[in-house]
């Protein structure tokens, strides 16, 4: 009975998560609903629920799955992916890897961002996104170990945060991610070079 009852929530779980695709794939992120991800996987809205808490977990859970694999790119794949690289290659490599996923997934991601921003209590913050904490802590340890006198936290959000506004979800939707992949990749280079330019408090207008 135990072993039936493991196997018939492992099977509400896949269907329940293809069902949430499927209806990515097909309709914009505000009217993919609780309700209709039970509809198509032929479960109770309340089988959604008792597996993900929220129309919130729900997308947490696809995100985390799509995101998985990245990490243990990350943790223990080859260079410059993987450790062994330089740290400024590791970040050029983890951006293009991000960005490639964003693309994608860009409904996956829009979705899991609407659904993030209006749910009722808390969470609206991207700081209390897993994914993106983990994402950041990555990059702005990249950024301090190849330029220690840098704000890598500050640094690691700028990069970071530009995947989330409208023009380059815009470029994403519509297939460019090799034209935002190379332009981050300008970035970081030229963040990650030294002794280039005056100090940033001449730039600023500091005197």
């Amino acid at each position: 009975m135990e072993r039936r009852e493991r196997a018939d929530a492992a099977r509400n779980r896949r269907a329940i998560l293809e069902a949430a695709e499927a209806l990515l794939r097909e309709h914009p992120p505000g009217e993919v609903s609780v309700e209709r991800v039970a509809a198509v996987a032929g479960v109770g809205k309340g089988t959604v629920f008792h597996r993900f808490g929220s129309r919130v977990g729900l997308m947490q859970e696809l995100m985390t799955e799509r995101a998985r694999a990245l990490e243990q790119a990350v943790a223990d794949g080859p260079p410059p992916l993987g450790p062994g690289a330089p740290a400024g290659d590791r970040l050029v490599a983890f951006l293009d890897a991000v960005v490639a996923m964003a693309a994608g997934n860009a409904g996956l991601m829009a979705a899991h961002e609407h659904a993030r921003l209006t749910q009722k209590a808390g969470g609206g913050s991207r700081l209390a996104n897993p994914i993106y904490v983990a994402w950041h802590g990555h990059v702005s340890a990249l950024i301090a170990e190849a330029r220690p006198d840098l704000d890598a936290e500050l640094a690691g959000h700028i990069l970071l945060g530009t995947l989330h506004t409208e023009p380059i979800s815009g470029l994403l939707l519509g297939g460019e991610s090799a034209r935002v992949a190379a332009t981050l990749g300008d970035l970081v280079k030229g963040l990650l070079s030294e002794g280039e330019g005056p100090p940033s408090e001449l730039r600023a207008g500091g005197g």
